[in-house]
Formats: C-alpha cells, sequence, structure tokens
C-alpha cells in the first residue's frame, strides 16, 4: 500500500472517529461554526459593543472571523496531533507504517473539517451584508497551504516530544493561549501602543491574520513584507519537525 493510500485510509478513519454516534454526523462540522458565529455576534457585538477602529472598517463579527477559524483550524490541529502516538500506541507495536501518518491524520482531518466551517461561515456573512469578498475565497484557502506546512511542522515535534514528555499536552493549552493573544486575532495591530506593535510579528500567525484581513476583507494592506519569513519559517518548521520525528522514531516503542 502507497504512502498517500495509507494517509488517506488514516484521514478518513478520523474523519468518521469524530462524529461517530453524533446525530448529525458530519452536519456538525457546518453547524458547529454558525452556531458559534451566533455567539460571537451577540456576545462581542450586542454585550461588549466591539468596533474596528478606523472610516470604513469591516464590521467586527466579520474582522474577528476571518481570523479566529485559521486559528482554530491551527490549534485543533496541533492539540489532537500532539497525542497521536500514544493514542496509536497499540497500533505502532503490531503493523509496520511510517509513523508520521498517524499525526499527519488528525492534523489534515482538523484542517479539511474547519475549512468546511470557514467557507460556510464567509458564505452565511455575505448573504448577511457583511462586505466580505467571497469571490477571492479560492485565495485565502491558499493561504492554508503554507499555514498547513507550519502546523504539521508544529505537531510532528510536539507528537514526538510528548512520547517522552507526557504532560507536554498539559502546557500546550497554555502556550497555544500565550500564543492566539499574542496574534492580532482579537484585536488589530494598531490597537497597540506603537512601541509593541513590531512585536507581533515575531508570532507566525500573525501574518496568516492580517494576511486574510487584507485578502477577504480589503483591510489593512497585505503583509509582504512578511511572506517571504512565513514561507521560510514553515518549510524550516516542517524540515525541524520531520528530522526530529525521524530521529527520535526509533525509540518510540520503548516508551509508548
Amino acid at each position: 500500500m502507497s504512502r498517500m493510500t495509507l494517509a488517506s485510509h488514516f484521514i478518513r478513519r478520523e474523519l468518521r472517529e469524530r462524529y461517530r454516534g453524533s446525530f448529525t454526523g458530519f452536519g456538525w462540522a457546518l453547524l458547529q461554526p454558525l452556531l458559534q458565529l451566533a455567539i460571537y455576534a451577540f456576545v462581542f457585538v450586542q454585550i461588549f459593543k466591539a468596533r474596528v477602529p478606523g472610516a470604513g472598517a469591516p464590521g467586527y463579527v466579520a474582522f474577528l472571523v476571518v481570523a479566529m477559524w485559521p486559528w482554530v483550524a491551527f490549534s485543533d490541529a496541533v492539540v489532537r496531533s500532539t497525542t497521536a502516538l500514544q493514542d496509536n500506541a497499540a497500533l505502532i507495536g503490531k503493523v509496520a507504517l511510517p509513523r508520521e501518518i498517524l499525526v499527519l491524520a488528525p492534523c489534515s482531518a482538523s484542517f479539511l473539517l474547519h475549512a468546511c466551517g470557514y467557507v460556510a461561515i464567509l458564505v452565511v456573512l455575505a448573504i448577511a451584508g457583511q462586505d466580505v469578498h467571497i469571490a477571492r475565497l479560492p485565495l485565502a484557502l491558499l493561504m492554508y497551504l503554507p499555514m498547513f506546512a507550519y502546523t504539521f511542522g508544529v505537531a510532528l515535534i510536539f507528537a514526538s516530544l510528548q512520547v517522552f514528555v507526557r504532560d507536554l499536552v498539559q502546557m500546550l493549552g497554555q502556550l497555544l493561549t500565550l500564543m492566539m493573544f499574542a496574534a492580532p486575532i482579537f484585536y488589530d495591530r494598531a490597537n497597540l501602543p506603537e512601541r509593541f506593535r513590531g512585536y507581533l510579528d515575531l508570532n507566525p500567525f500573525s501574518f496568516y491574520v492580517e494576511s486574510l484581513r487584507s485578502i477577504l476583507l480589503d483591510y489593512g494592506d497585505f503583509p509582504w513584507r512578511m511572506f517571504g519569513v512565513a514561507m521560510l519559517t514553515a518549510l524550516l518548521t516542517l524540515g525541524f519537525g520531520h528530522w526530529l520525528f525521524r530521529r527520535l522514531d526509533p525509540h518510540f516503542e520503548d516508551f509508548l
């Protein structure tokens, strides 16, 4: 069986397992983001009266959604992939297979599901009269490719280390929370004092947030100055993750 066929099998298995026993099945992948959209619209607009600074700025819900759902895909993929080797410990001991596939499956499934939810929620926003450029959606989804490469690299690093440091997954939640608030997801870069704005570029996810808002909302200029850095970061992270995973692979069975 080829690697591609094997990867496809594990991704399909991961998708089935996530919604096994649920009433709506895969429909929940579309229903959940729509429910979250309603909650965010009520909390941030009706209660907190959140607004985006600047004349001609988009509504806050669209501003938040365009950045929030890619982050959800990233964080969900990393969290689920971190324990992938532990979750498949019995399989590792019985079947000879490329173990990267066990990490690739939950990572890919998260991106597939949340990308579908992203498309659905953007279409709903456009129908509701929000100024979302749906025609540019294919271009926005292209940004998911380097984001996936970066995410898979991070997932390989954490999954391989989790085998030896079992409480790593507990620390991961705090690290992801810090990373989320260190990216301009809930706020605009202009909200920060000028001396702190440059620090946002240290967070790789800031590039994806601002590029997607530029593409889909025409809000801000596309961050071309960070484009090359983001692509290089994605490739280096993926390369290092693969190297570390392969280096530790011979020892996985002894610790699982």
